[in-house]
């Protein structure tokens, strides 16, 4: 990792595919969640002025409701408005799901819904309050973000992924590393092998070996999250993102702890 002040925040995404699993309607890996909320708890009792923004995927919950209704494309029906409340009320029930763990393993977390604050334009952020994020940080606090439905001024509304409301907040809470935990090891070639390094230099000759996602996933599967997170990394070229597996048990914890990542892919500028 570069040489970032303590300061400097981390963010940390815990996949839907992880949490989840995304072939069973709002199925919660309830022994995974638990796990992964005490990895959290142990690395800030390592470091105890580690300051971490948490963000969640809404997997077997969110997603399903949202391919169901095609929230993503546009609210404008009576019928489309209703299902855009059903996905925010099961992206809501997940969320409290995780914040009631990290609670129980002794985690300050806070929940800080993007529907709230959030202004989007053809699906594209536009602003969104930060406030929030940044007193909760200051006041050694886990605030806990997800992907959630927003009111859209071209489409009505629509949903955003986790990843695109981290990306809004890069240039303003400037992370160190973004880590984003899920069900697989890191990103896959074809041979089934883990690409230790991903840069723009090299996307277009791997990206055909990107798939789509186990399960619904309205959000693109891996192959856009890739181009979502690369986009991110040549934003702000001293980051790194890490894309790795979180059902290793003690992944996690490394991961915010020691200095360098030892696992997945990582993404950079260069």
């Amino acid at each position: 990792m570069n040489d970032f002040s303590e300061s400097d925040p981390i963010f940390l995404k815990l996949g839907g595919s992880l949490l989840t699993d995304k072939t069973e309607f709002e199925q919660i890996r309830q022994d995974v969640l638990s796990r992964v909320a005490g990895e959290i708890s142990a690395a800030r009792d390592v470091n105890p002025t580690l300051r971490l923004v948490l963000g969640h995927g809404s997997g077997s919950f969110g997603h399903v409701h949202a391919s169901q209704h095609g929230t993503r494309i546009g609210v404008k029906t009576a019928a489309e408005w209703a299902g855009f409340t059903a996905v925010s009320d099961s992206a809501l029930r997940l969320n409290r799901i995780v914040v009631k763990a990290l609670l129980q393993a002794g985690v300050p977390a806070i929940s800080l819904s993007p529907s709230a604050s959030v202004v989007v334009q053809d699906g594209v952020v536009q602003s969104m309050a930060t406030e929030s994020i940044s007193a909760a940080l200051d006041a050694g606090l886990v605030p806990v973000i997800h992907g959630d439905v927003a009111f859209d001024h071209v489409r009505g509304g629509t949903i955003l992924s986790t990843e695109e409301v981290m990306g809004f907040l890069v240039t303003r809470l400037k992370p160190r590393a973004i880590l984003l935990a899920g069900e697989t090891r890191g990103v896959y070639d074809t041979q089934g092998e883990v690409i230790a390094h991903i840069t723009p230099q090299n996307f277009d000759a791997i990206k055909g070996a990107l798939g789509g996602s186990r399960g619904a996933d309205v959000t693109g599967g891996m192959a856009a999250k890739v181009q979502d997170v690369l986009d991110l990394a040549v934003s702000r070229p001293e980051m790194q993102v890490v894309i790795f597996g979180g059902l290793e048990p003690g992944i996690i914890k490394s991961c915010l702890t020691e200095n360098e990542f030892k696992t997945g892919t990582v993404i950079t500028a260069a």
